[in-house]
């Protein structure tokens, strides 16, 4: 089912460091942004994450038991199932970070970087694991995430919710846990994300009544895909109770990559309508609409607002205001660029 195979050249192709049998990290959009314009991921406008200081990867880069259609990966996966055959743990974070030192390299001779922010570009204090794959079906995640932990680096762990098991043995947990939900029913599911196993909704819903028990931050992702899954409030909002999360981030899906080739740009909901989506979720659901990126087309809903930033992340100012579905100001929030402690 996948698009073709991930061969080592049409990886490193897309922008991909190998740093193993099964890990690769890639520069985020964002992280360039950072570092020449002092410009911030929604991450960091809604929780404090540092950009210029965070590093993208993922520990399984072929494996995945999900064909999302509106992914924007190649999906050549090779596995669907647990790996069998892995590297440890402090392989792929050492060669992970060596790879994110080595792929920032060339923003030192650039004059629009700041020589203080790219020196803290080479120290990473945060790994978004989210890439490609499912990180779940690594069987070494506890102890990568422990050996981040214990350099204190904070992780942000994103998951198809379709593994259970493996979200039911975390331990340590991650400083936050993506759930994404991305249809409100069984058949929507089916159609739009292809499984490879005839049981993953079931999967997914026992996840999410497993997520609300976990003691870190957990927060639900809707990819909203016009056409295919962007409505049903109501559905999203009983699925949404099962693991009553911290955070809500409904967003919308972009037309890029490989997604191209499954999708039309029709499919691509507007800020607006992502933001229509979040406010009936909203009150349906009793959360309070906090914040929105207009850049990423995402809205933040946070049963507590004042537990939304990160540890040591707090904002230092409140400088613009933007506008919210309602047409009422939201403030828009600019987190301090401070060295993060350990996680929480």
């Amino acid at each position: 089912m996948g698009d073709q195979d991930l061969a080592p050249a049409l990886l490193e192709d897309q922008g991909y460091q190998l740093t193993g049998k099964h890990s690769a990290v890639k520069v985020c959009y964002w992280t360039a942004k950072a570092l020449t314009e002092g410009r911030h991921c929604y991450k960091g406008r809604f929780y404090g994450i540092e950009s210029h200081r965070c590093m993208q990867m993922s520990p399984s880069i072929d494996a995945c038991n999900l064909h999302c259609r509106f992914c924007w990966r190649y999906q050549g996966w090779e596995h669907e199932e647990t790996l069998e055959e892995f590297d440890e743990p402090a392989t792929v974070l050492s060669r992970s970070l060596e790879a994110q030192r080595r792929l920032l390299s060339g923003f030192g001779g650039n004059d629009r970087v700041d020589p203080e922010r790219f020196r803290e570009s080479q120290v990473p204090r945060h790994v978004a694991i989210s890439l490609t794959g499912e990180p779940t079906l690594y069987p070494k995640l506890n102890e990568f995430l422990a050996l981040c932990h214990e350099r204190g680096i904070t992780t942000f762990l994103v998951t198809n919710g379709t593994n259970p098991d493996a979200l039911r043995q975390l331990d340590p947990l991650p400083t936050q846990l993506y759930c994404s939900v991305t249809a409100p029913n069984r058949e929507v599911f089916q159609r739009l994300t292809l499984p490879a196993q005839e049981d993953a909704w079931d999967r997914l819903t026992e996840s999410l009544r497993l997520l609300r028990d976990l003691k870190t931050r957990r927060v639900i992702r809707h990819t909203l895909v016009k056409g295919w899954n962007l409505g049903w409030e109501e559905e999203y909002a009983r699925l949404d109770r099962l693991a009553n999360p911290d955070f809500i981030e409904p967003k919308g899906y972009v037309y890029m990559g490989r997604s191209r080739q499954r999708l039309t740009r029709d499919h691509v909901p507007t800020h607006e309508e992502v933001g229509s989506f979040a406010h009936r979720l909203a009150g349906l659901l009793g959360y309070p609409l906090v914040d929105e990126a207009p850049d990423s087309k995402v809205y933040l809903l946070a049963r507590d607002p004042s537990r939304r930033w990160l540890p040591g992340r707090e904002p230092a100012s409140l400088p613009d205001r933007v506008r919210t579905v309602e047409g009422d100001p939201l403030p828009m929030l600019t987190p301090a660029l401070v060295v993060p402690g350990s996680p929480g």
